[in-house]
């Protein structure tokens, strides 16, 4: 799978994020290292902890991640949680954002193994 069809299947903003980083090495570089990326386990345990205050800078760093590489779908979704969750208190429709997130996270990771099987 080459990058502009990862891009394509997830949805993505490869253009936005060849500008930002300019370099193709760098921007394959930076989506494999996503598959490391601790932000959504770390979102996930602060949640079932009850830790809104953390939940909130897992989300925050989530969807900083995912703007800065052009992963559009999952930085909507983690955006809609952060300010959810801003202010440190749970959210009334805390599953549903979560759902959203964890759908568009779990698709992510999935394209992210395709992508880098074939690189």
């Amino acid at each position: 799978m080459k990058l502009e069809d990862f891009y394509a299947a997830l949805g993505g903003d490869l253009e936005g994020t060849m500008e930002r980083i300019c370099s193709r090495r760098l921007v394959e570089r930076f989506v494999l290292r996503f598959l490391s990326d601790e932000s959504f386990p770390a979102l996930e345990k602060a949640l079932s902890e009850g830790n809104y205050e953390e939940a909130f800078r897992a989300a925050h760093s989530l969807k900083g991640t995912a703007s800065n590489i052009g992963f559009t779908r999952l930085f909507e979704a983690s955006d809609a949680l952060t300010e959810a969750l801003r202010g440190g208190e749970r959210p009334q429709d805390e599953e549903i954002l979560m759902f959203h997130v964890r759908e568009e996270y779990e698709r992510t990771m999935a394209l992210l193994r395709k992508f880098q099987c074939m690189d």
